[in-house]
């Protein structure tokens, strides 16, 4: 293997190309931001309680968003780099293993949501004393939604597909098209604009169904029309390579584990925080992550540049371009996630128009826990550019080691520590229990020098059509700072 230094900082053409595929993407990213940012500014104006409702419930919902998007991601990793290979059967190979995995997880968040939603709502709680008002209005708010997870499964299927080959503009159009639709039903079932019923929360779970659907039936209309490549005709669907199924289910373990033990560390944080006051806490603290959730756009961008340069250059068989790309990525993340900490920063100006309904205490949690992101930018989109650089060589080993290891052996055991023996608000908490996450960008970059995610992973599968070196299938991992939660 290549161990020769290449320049910290890539040619301008190949940023230019970078950006051709990433900006598309956080574009989508920031629609969906900005729609959600406005869905949230309509909820507040019906109070703490069910701002907080609508927001747990999302909380909530997190969970069966990070397990869809980890799974779509394992696919996609052998999706890009068919697509390196030109391998179109290996392409059509890898959805296959997409659509499988997003309807069995979508079933089976679907039973749960109907069936126990207040119990899963009441894990986020805590100690709440709102606690009562919140879980009924969000267990009703689940029950709606939970309409949208199986069109969901199609649509991310698809979305995510046409992003690991370079196009990102379809997804685009249909997202803000569905955002607006979002937008709209919002505004006429929350409040009951033209005489529609006003039915408050479960206005803005019923626009959220609607908005899924709209959204489903574009993704199907568009695939029939374009004749998209890696889409197999319906009678072939079931026509899988078991071979290739048991690779990507092998990697997608440790991703599915790597991302599970995020997303719990995660949950758990929230529960803490909610727990350290009333509706005023929950209600803040979801308004921070709402507008924070608009500059997380980079980590989309992050990812799917990434799998699409370095992943197509490693189907394609040229190790060494993949392994200046790669470089070039981490330093390219490093100065976009500065520039959107700064944006962010700034964003807190416009916290008591957004937010004026909200109580003086919500809006001071905001405030600060924005600043507190926005600090830690730069190093999240540096550690996510990490995980996306081992994802799309397949070595999905990295993000399982590191982020079990740092979750488990140091943010949870931190988290109820200062939770149970500190009086310490939750904000504080939150920018302490981070720190953790210098430790994880330090492990991952000691990982990333053995060059285990330098594979072509294509030899030996579907059309077998591609280039290859080694066709090892490296237990593979990619964590994740970010996962797109739909705050709708």
């Amino acid at each position: 293997m290549s161990k020769s230094r290449v320049p910290l900082v890539g040619p301008w053409s190949f940023y230019r190309s970078a950006l051709g595929v990433a900006v598309p993407v956080m574009l989508q990213q920031a629609v969906m931001s900005l729609v959600s940012l406005v869905d949230n500014f309509m909820v507040a104006g019906l109070g703490d309680a069910r701002m907080a409702a609508v927001n747990v419930a999302n909380q909530v919902n997190f969970v069966y968003f990070v397990v869809l998007f980890t799974l779509c991601g394992a696919g996609g990793i052998y999706l890009s780099q068919f697509k390196g290979a030109g391998d179109e059967e290996g392409m059509r190979q890898a959805y296959r293993f997409k659509l499988a995995a997003s309807l069995l997880v979508s079933g089976i968040w679907l039973v749960l949501t109907l069936a126990i939603p207040e119990r899963m709502v009441a894990l986020m709680l805590g100690g709440n004393p709102a606690a009562p008002e919140i879980i009924a209005e969000a267990a009703g708010y689940l029950r709606i939604v939970s309409i949208a997870w199986i069109p969901m499964a199609v649509s991310t299927s698809i979305a995510t597909g046409l992003r690991e080959i370079g196009r990102a503009r379809p997804p685009l159009y249909i997202s803000v098209a569905a955002t607006l639709v979002n937008t709209f039903f919002n505004w006429l079932l929350i409040y009951g604009s033209l005489g529609a019923p006003r039915l408050g929360v479960n206005g803005a779970a019923i626009a959220t169904v609607i908005a899924r659907l709209v959204e489903f039936a574009a993704f199907l209309a568009f695939v029939r029309i374009d004749r998209t490549v890696f889409i197999p005709r319906l009678r072939e669907l079931a026509r899988v390579n078991l071979k290739l199924f048991v690779e990507v289910v092998r990697k997608s373990g440790p991703m599915l584990l790597s991302e599970t033990t995020w997303v719990v560390s995660e949950t758990v944080i929230t529960a803490l925080y909610n727990g350290r006051g009333g509706a005023e806490v929950v209600a803040g603290m979801a308004a921070g992550w709402t507008i924070a959730n608009v500059f997380f756009l980079v980590f989309t961008g992050i990812h799917t540049a990434t799998g699409v340069t370095v992943g197509g250059s490693l189907g394609a068989d040229r190790l060494d371009e993949a392994r200046d790309r790669a470089r070039w990525i981490q330093s390219g993340a490093v100065v976009a996630g500065a520039a959107l900490g700064a944006l962010e920063a700034l964003s807190t100006l416009g916290i008591p128009i957004v937010f004026g309904n909200l109580s003086a205490e919500a809006r001071e949690v905001s405030r600060g826990l924005l600043f507190v992101i926005s600090a830690y930018l730069p190093l999240w989109a540096l550690i996510n550019a990490q995980f996306a650089v081992s994802r799309a060589g397949g070595d999905t080993m990295m993000g399982m080691i590191v982020d079990v290891g740092v979750n488990l052996g140091l943010f949870l055991p931190g988290a109820f520590a200062l939770a149970l023996l500190t009086p310490i608000g939750p904000v504080p908490m939150f920018a302490l229990l981070k720190t953790t996450d210098f430790v994880k960008w330090l492990a991952a970059w000691l990982w990333l020098r053995g060059e285990r995610w330098v594979r072509n992973l294509t030899r030996g599968h579907a059309g077998g059509t591609g280039p290859g070196v080694e066709a090892e299938a490296i237990a593979a991992v990619g964590a994740g700072t970010s996962a797109g939660a739909m705050a709708d």
